[in-house]
């Protein structure tokens, strides 16, 4: 396994990215980050330049992108502006790309939610659609799309693994996998079991957080992490996996987590 952190999870800088801890990550000893790609897709070109080029300073490898859209984008809904949203697509999945990201997260909740008294199953055909049309530009590029079930209170529309795999299935594209998140898998009560059932072929990402605060996993006290981390082994996942959580101390924290992960998620039990 390869071990990495969301950035823009514990960002303080004003572009939202988080690269001002790009250095305290490489010093942490994680493998890759994963950086936003909502927000590095709106910075100006000299902003985003000065991103990619402390990147670059670091020696530190984006591996995956999170944060594929915009809040401010409808994905659903009866307002949704297809070219502007392939548009986007186009100039997102390049930018990503062009700094190595192999995964792309397809969370989005709020671009994605189904807008009140508009049809489920009509916003779901289009999401099937819209990510049939961006298959071939994420192959083009280089990048799988890891679709990312997200918990009832953050979206109406893909809550489990099981409906992420289905999304998957649907799309039926070459460069459209799924995302497990142990914080999302809690909070909706799905059992690890999904990810035995459902999640060989079908399992590109891992996101991890202690679903006590969504903050950093330390200790197998915190949690019932070992029926998640025996699913993906029984899986034979040897993946990425990213820290997608909140700290208050960074410096502290990432060393920590990265142990956790190291002594937990690939020792045989």
């Amino acid at each position: 396994m390869r071990f990495g952190c969301c950035l823009n999870m514990v960002s303080t800088g004003t572009d939202g990215t988080g690269i001002e801890n790009i250095e305290k990550l490489k010093e942490a000893g994680f493998d890759y980050v994963e950086l936003p790609l909502a927000e590095l897709a709106r910075l100006r070109d000299p902003e985003r330049d000065a991103v990619v080029g402390r990147l670059k300073s670091s020696g530190m490898s984006c591996e995956a992108c999170n944060n594929m859209f915009p809040k401010t984008f409808r994905l659903t809904g009866p307002d949704v502006r297809l070219d502007e949203v392939l548009a986007y697509a186009e100039k997102a999945l390049a930018i990503a790309g062009s700094i190595g990201a192999k995964s792309v997260v397809f969370g989005s909740g709020p671009a994605k939610m189904v807008p009140e008294g508009f049809p489920m199953d009509e916003g779901y055909r289009q999401v099937v659609s819209l990510l049939k049309l961006i298959d071939p530009i994420a192959k083009k590029n280089g990048i799988t799309i890891a679709i990312e079930p997200l918990r009832k209170a953050e979206c109406n529309l893909i809550n489990t693994f099981e409906e992420g795999v289905r999304l998957a299935e649907d799309v039926g594209g070459d460069n459209v996998r799924v995302l497990v998140d142990y914080y999302h898998l809690t909070v909706e009560n799905e059992s690890p079991e999904k990810v035995i059932r459902y999640g060989k072929g079908s399992l590109v990402h891992v996101h991890m957080a202690n679903p006590d605060g969504r903050i950093f996993p330390k200790s197998m006290d915190e949690s019932d992490y070992r029926p998640f981390f025996d699913a993906l082994r029984q899986i034979g996942y040897e993946g990425r996996v990213s820290c997608e959580a909140y700290s208050e101390s960074f410096t502290a924290d990432a060393p920590a987590t990265l142990r956790f992960f190291r002594e937990n998620m690939t020792q045989e039990v």
